[in-house]
């Protein structure tokens, strides 16, 4: 039999994809991302995890690839592929594919063999080697995933239906080789089998082997953009993890860090802060000096806070962090942090501490890296963002043509999507300064290179929804209602529909709809964006009130005059409350609010007069005819 597979013809293969990363053993940690978040992405507000594959040698507890994808095939085609036959002439590779159960001689009384054959418990091991092998020279997938497949079987079949820690093992394998061939709908049924046969209750390598099932099923999904589906599986072996190793287990406060990096790329930043909280807690308890994980772990949380808004805190933990790797003799690194601090001095307004942070980041990366690399580019654009500012144009747009010499030749094999992201932000600077056009032009660079990838379809859907807003304010009207119906449909793809974001997308929409005299479209838009901003904001929020005051005007031109005045009623009155009746904002909605009780022959019902509130109590006694509306 082992001569048998070797002797057997290669099936032909592009050798399009090889594996990055190599095995991991059932003991050892979760994967860990090495991403350095930029708090720069203006365009979607989140930015895609890099997929790494990773093939698991000892029992695949590891995490191993971004990633994830719709529907799926069959779990494993073992019985598509005719195994090599005891024949004395050649078998072409294309009658073994399309011959059919019993369409060709050559299959009369093979299929016992193969299965006898594959019964042998020293089969699955010989088949998995094999294909880890192949995996690791990298030359043909296509021949490695078809003898990880009959190692599947053979597994399956000496198991004897028990728990089989080899046959989950080989499962991970088979999903990986998948992913490297960009079949991901093939990938997903074969880490669910996995998940479902793994049994917890044998031991803690069979817990592990679970766990390791649900990350790497959620960096499938995460591949594909679907981060809903990608969080739910991680939070899955989290808890498998932690019921294994204990809460205070460094490998648990690790997941918890890769788990908050997930909850940041969905813009879920309260879930995200709490996690990596847990992680910064566990090396607490575990009385560890300043690590390189524990680096990472305050790098992320003081992008949380900068996210947030608290500058402060960012600052602490981002200066925490700077020390950590000098101490760990990571001065590279220590560059990016500086960027990071100098964003955050940014938000702050402390320019020269900005500046100097940059300047020095911009130093160790030109030494380090080179002129043309896309970090010398990065720090580029953030200085013009800088200058920008505090209102140096000429200065910023220098440093803008600058970042874009590098971003428009590339250095050779730097990832084509830190170009793309580049344009972005520097397309953000430019429309700031009011220069629509290029930033444009910007983004649609930025697509092009992007080219519609799986994996990047979120981001996408950001720098089509951006080039919908500046089409709008270009009065194009029918190019921003192309753009942000692309948007939408991706967004909804990727399950990204309970995301402000998404309301705030579906609300630019509605007023594209609007411009174009598409009323009742542009009324379906506003009603589906007040159900998604009054879930995730709050019916107080101002992006929820400005969608509120839209859907009035939307139903005052289609009639519904008193849905309109109700709306714009408790519009106003929010708008009183929280900016004061003397705002622009206000006067604008009293005035049209006014009109429309003057067209129904009413006037304004009032609960609760916000001014009634500044005054003592001796005022109450105030007419209503007193006060002006």
């Amino acid at each position: 039999m082992e001569e048998e597979v070797l002797q057997k013809p290669a099936y032909d293969s592009r050798s399009d994809s090889s594996f990055k990363k190599e095995a991991s053993s059932s003991d050892r940690k979760p994967v860990k991302m090495d991403k350095s978040a930029s708090t720069k992405s203006t365009s979607s507000g989140n930015s895609k995890k890099v997929a790494h594959l990773q093939v698991d040698t000892e029992s695949s507890s590891k995490p191993v690839l971004k990633g994830r994808s719709p529907d799926k095939p069959p779990i494993y085609g073992v019985s598509d592929k005719n195994p090599q036959k005891q024949h004395a002439g050649p078998t072409s590779v294309k009658k073994r594919r399309n011959a059919s159960s019993g369409g060709s001689k050559l299959q009369i009384g093979t299929e016992d063999v193969a299965e006898s054959g594959l019964n042998n418990p020293d089969l699955g091991p010989f088949l998995l080697k094999q294909a880890r092998d192949l995996i690791s020279s990298g030359d043909n997938p296509q021949k490695a995933l078809e003898l990880a497949l009959r190692a599947a079987k053979s597994f399956e079949l000496s198991s004897n239906g028990k728990p089989c820690l080899e046959l989950v093992m080989c499962l991970h394998v088979t999903s990986a080789i998948y992913c490297s061939l960009g079949q991901y709908s093939e990938a997903i049924p074969v880490l669910e089998r996995s998940i479902e046969i793994s049994a917890i209750e044998e031991d803690q390598n069979h817990a592990l082997a679970k766990f390791a099932g649900h990350m790497q099923l959620g960096d499938t999904y995460a591949m594909l953009g679907q981060l809903e589906n990608s969080i739910m599986q991680y939070t899955s072996g989290l808890e498998i993890q932690r019921q294994v190793l204990g809460e205070t287990d460094v490998r648990v406060g690790e997941t918890c860090r890769y788990l908050a990096e997930a909850h940041v790329q969905a813009l879920q930043f309260d879930e995200a802060q709490r996690l990596c909280q847990m992680s910064l807690d566990s090396h607490k308890e575990n009385g560890s000096p300043a690590s390189l994980e524990e680096a990472a772990d305050r790098r992320l949380m003081g992008l949380i806070c900068e996210t947030k808004g608290d500058h402060e805190a960012a600052l602490e933990h981002l200066v925490l962090a700077s020390m950590a790797m000098v101490a760990n003799g990571q001065e590279v690194e220590v560059a990016s942090v500086d960027c990071s601090i100098g964003d955050t001095y940014l938000s702050l307004s402390r320019y020269d501490e900005a500046t100097f942070a940059y300047q020095k980041a911009l130093t160790v990366f030109k030494t380090t890296k080179g002129e043309n690399h896309p970090s010398v580019g990065s720090v580029f654009t953030r200085l013009a963002d800088l200058y920008n500012r505090t209102g140096k144009v000429r200065e910023s747009k220098s440093y803008c043509e600058n970042a874009l010499r590098i971003y428009e030749k590339p250095m050779p094999g730097v990832p084509p999507e830190e170009m793309a992201s580049g344009l972005t932000d520097v397309s953000a600077i430019y429309e700031s300064m009011n220069d629509l056009e290029q930033a444009v032009k910007l983004l649609q660079k930025a697509l092009k290179i992007y080219n519609d990838a799986p994996g990047q379809q979120s981001t996408i859907a950001g720098i089509e929804a951006q080039m919908g807003v500046m089409y709008y304010m270009l009065g194009n009207y029918s190019e921003s209602y192309d753009s942000f119906k692309s948007a939408i449909s991706k967004l909804r793809a990727t399950g990204e529909k309970k995301t402000a974001f998404f309301g705030i997308v579906l609300n630019q929409m509605g007023l594209a709809c609007v411009q174009r005299y598409s009323i009742n479209e542009a009324q379906e838009f506003f009603e589906e964006a007040r159900t998604v901003l009054e879930h995730e904001c709050g019916r107080y929020h101002p992006d929820t009130l400005g969608v509120y005051s839209n859907l009035a005007g939307t139903y005052d031109a289609t009639g519904r005059l008193e849905d309109a005045i109700e709306i714009l009623e408790y519009v106003v009155e929010m708008r009183e409350e929280k900016l004061g009746t003397a705002n622009p904002d206000v006067d604008d909605e009293k005035r049209r609010l006014a009109e429309l009780l003057k067209e129904a022959g009413r006037v304004r019902s009032r609960k609760a007069r916000s001014l009634e509130n500044l005054l003592d109590a001796n005022s109450h006694g105030i007419s209503n005819d007193g006060v002006k509306v």
